[in-house]
Parts: C-alpha cells; sequence; structure tokens
C-alpha cells in the first residue's frame, strides 16, 4: 500500500504498447481443467504476512492439481510496480498472476495490460462474486469490466487498547473532568478530547502516520470523511480544499502537536503499530487487520495481546485500499491462472485463510461462526464488514497514485509547519485539478 510512482517507466511501456501488435484475444473455457502438460505459474506477490499463508495454502493446491506448479517471487511494495510493467511489456509474461494495489487497477486495465476476468467468473460453478463485500468488489470493476478479484482488504478502522478505556481510575478522572462517561470517540471532537485525556494520563493518545506522501492521505482521508469532506465531490469537482478540508487538517494537526508521540513526523504503519505493541499509544487509526496481530498471543505486543479492540473509524466512514489477484494478458497460462485464483479466492479456501490471520474480502466468511471461533471473535469481523461496507478507496482513474502523494506531500507539509492548513490544501487541490485536467 504505500505508493510509488514510476510514470517515466509507464510513459515509455504506454510507448511501446503502441507500437507493438495488439494482444491475441482470449476466451475462457467453461470451468478451466488442468493443463495436460505441467505449467509453472510465476507469481508477484508482496513480501508480508499474508504472503505465508498464502504459500502455505498453496501447497494444498498443487496437491489437488498436480499438473499446476507454483513459484512465488515475494518482494518488498517499493519494487513491485516496476517488476510488474517490466512484465506487461515484455514479448514474454514474467509473471502469469500479479496482486494489484487499488491505485493501479484503473490504470492498467485501461493501458490494456489486463486481462478481463468476466467469461471465467460466470462459468465458474459455485464461485459467487457477489459474495465479495460490495467497495471491495467494484474497485476490480473497470468501465464495465471485471479486472481484478479481491485478495486482501486494506480498509482502515480505530484500534484501541479497550484496556485502558476500562480503566475504573480513568473512567472516573474522564468522567470528572467532562462529566460524561470515557467511551470509544465517535467523532472528531471526541477523537481529540480522548487523545489529549490518555496524554495527561502519562499514555500517548494516539500513534499516528503523517509520513510524507501516500501514509498521510491514507489516515487522513479519513479525518475527513469525519468532517463531512472529500477530495472529489459528487459533480466532479476538487473540493479537499473547503471548510470541511480545513477543519479535518487543523484538527488531525491538533492532535499530533498535542497527544502524539514525539518525533512521529516521518512515521508510517510500522512504526505506529510498534508504538501500539509497546503500550506507548492507547489508540491508532489504522488498518483493521492489525488487530489480530496485536492481539496473537505470540505476536509484539506480548503481554498485552488480547487488550486491543477494534471499532469503526469517527464518523463511521472509512478509507479502502485493496490487494486483488489479476491476470496479465501477455501470459501465456491464462486458463491455468484463473484455476489458481479460484481456488484461493473460493468461499472454502478464503475461510480457511481468513482463519490464519488474512484479511477478509468475503461476507459469508465474515458471517460464519467457525471463523468466529476459530479466527478472532465475532465482535472483530462483524466489525470488519461494517467498516468494508462503507468505505472508499482514496483516488480512482489512471492517475490516482500521482494525486496520491501530491496530497499527501502537502498535508505532511502542514503538519510540519511548512505551510498553512489553508496554503496546504490550496496547493493540494490545484495538483489535483491539474493532474485531472491532463489529456
Amino acid at each position: 500500500m504505500k505508493a510509488v510512482r514510476l510514470l517515466s517507466l509507464l510513459a515509455v511501456g504506454m510507448l511501446l504498447m503502441s507500437c507493438a501488435a495488439p494482444p491475441t484475444p482470449r476466451t475462457s473455457p467453461a470451468q478451466p481443467a488442468a493443463p495436460a502438460a505441467s505449467v509453472t505459474l510465476t507469481i508477484v506477490m508482496e513480501q508480508v504476512p499474508d504472503y505465508d499463508i498464502v504459500a502455505k495454502l498453496t501447497q494444498q493446491f498443487e496437491a489437488e492439481h498436480p499438473n499446476i506448479k507454483i513459484a512465488f517471487d515475494a518482494m518488498p511494495y517499493d519494487a513491485m510496480r516496476d517488476k510488474i510493467l517490466t512484465s506487461f511489456l515484455a514479448p514474454s509474461a514474467t509473471y502469469d498472476v500479479i496482486i494489484v494495489d487499488n491505485p493501479w487497477m484503473d490504470e492498467f486495465a485501461r493501458a490494456g495490460f489486463l486481462l478481463p476476468l468476466d467469461d471465467y467468473i460466470a462459468k465458474t460453478p459455485d464461485y459467487d462474486f457477489g459474495d465479495f463485500v460490495g467497495p471491495l468488489r467494484e474497485i476490480g470493476v473497470v468501465d464495465g469490466k471485471v479486472y481484478g478479484v479481491p485478495y486482501y482488504n486494506y480498509a482502515l478502522g480505530l484500534i484501541v487498547r479497550q484496556d485502558l478505556f476500562d480503566n475504573p481510575d480513568y473512567q472516573a478522572k474522564f468522567q470528572q473532568a467532562f462529566s460524561k462517561p470515557l467511551t470509544i470517540p465517535a467523532t472528531l471532537e471526541d477523537y481529540v478530547e480522548v487523545g489529549k485525556f490518555f496524554k495527561a494520563q502519562g499514555v500517548f493518545g494516539a500513534a499516528m502516520q503523517p509520513q510524507r506522501g501516500y501514509k498521510i492521505f491514507e489516515e487522513w482521508k479519513n479525518w475527513l470523511y469525519a468532517a463531512g469532506g472529500n477530495l472529489i465531490g459528487e459533480d466532479g469537482s476538487v473540493i479537499i480544499d473547503n471548510a470541511a478540508g480545513q477543519r479535518a487538517l487543523e484538527m488531525y494537526i491538533d492532535m499530533h502537536r498535542s497527544a502524539a508521540p514525539p518525533n512521529s513526523l516521518n512515521w508510517g504503519f510500522d512504526e505506529a503499530l510498534r508504538s501500539m505493541a509497546s503500550g506507548e499509544s492507547a489508540t491508532m487509526l489504522s488498518y483493521n487487520w492489525m488487530l489480530p496481530t496485536l492481539n496473537k498471543p505470540d505476536g509484539p505486543a506480548g503481554t498485552l495481546a488480547g487488550k486491543f479492540a477494534l471499532y469503526e473509524a469517527p464518523g463511521g466512514k472509512a478509507v479502502l485500499g485493496a490487494w486483488h489477484w489479476a491476470i496479465p494478458k501477455n501470459t501465456a497460462n491464462a486458463d491455468a491462472a484463473w484455476t489458481y485464483i479460484a481456488w484461493l479466492t473460493s468461499k472454502s479456501v478464503d475461510k480457511q485463510r481468513v482463519i490464519a490471520g488474512g484479511a477478509p474480502t468475503r461476507v459469508s466468511v465474515m458471517q460464519d461462526p467457525e471463523v468466529w471461533e476459530k479466527g478472532f471473535g465475532r465482535q472483530y469481523y462483524e466489525t470488519v464488514l461494517r467498516i468494508l461496507e462503507d468505505a472508499e478507496p482514496l483516488a480512482r482513474g489512471a492517475r490516482a497514485e500521482e494525486i496520491i502523494n501530491e496530497v499527501g506531500t502537502e498535508l505532511n507539509s502542514a503538519v510540519a509547519g511548512e505551510k498553512s492548513v489553508a496554503e496546504a490544501l490550496k496547493a493540494a487541490a490545484e495538483k489535483t485539478r491539474a493532474i485531472l485536467a491532463r489529456p
């Protein structure tokens, strides 16, 4: 999810694509069968904990499909986009299956790099594409065609130290100070108030991620939603610099200066997670799947494991990030690639992945009592489902990644005190309008 801009490479790629012969259209069989000859699929993935889960499940796939072997190329996020674009432009694809970050989806699909999956989905028995949560499912649809199948959600929620909120001493002090009980914050005003309260008790109120670029925009846009704002209005105009945007950024800066750990201006989610796991901070707005990470008995939180809880972000609407499985149009192994994707994202296998700690994407899996019991509890999965049902991507369109980085750079400059709130939002809006206006 950490964005990387390689626009020059993409520009070269588009030039090469314009000179090359168009790819031969593919058709899909009613139900892709294992190839007669052995096929090895090369799959690019981000090197994160869920990769280990997928790799282990893949052993089961290979046992069931002896003619299809899987070779993973797992790497840090920063290297992925470059490698994927190079594979797209090669005469013979390096990768047969890729995962696509949501800011890349429109760009890759409209450039002709991805194979439409509609026929495969329609002809795969009991696949139930509609079981994927709506906002996640819709990210993979570009111009009316399906190019990606949901794999992993990065929707944000409010993670808290529940034991601190339940602490009788803190409850009494908060009641005395504010004449109301200490509860999970439902508004931005509540959140800043609670953050400052915990800071006064010797615990930082919020582990934040104001790192320049992707990270601050990913966190702050939840504040923007809670203030009633957005990047783009319903009429398609850029509205990030309106009164709602100014209020959201002023309150974000207030929280950072008054309640966040010092020297955290360049923090991303890794640093925020460590702050929560160490007991240094009481809350953080971050990926919902960090809750299982923190509550694992053998996880980074040590003796604090089990003391964390997940809630919807203040205001109720969350930023949605996602990975999708996709098939490059230039692979020679499209049918085998779909056989693997369909197996891994089927209801039964996806259930195994989620129980093992993977981020859920299917409604049926999040509503399954066996998942509640063997996974991380009913409250967690029901909360994730509510978050996903009312979540929205940071940005969409062929230039989404560029917009995210430009806006995030301006937001960080305001938190750093290099620009005023008004100046930073004006610059962010002007840059977004200029990017959208380009042909």
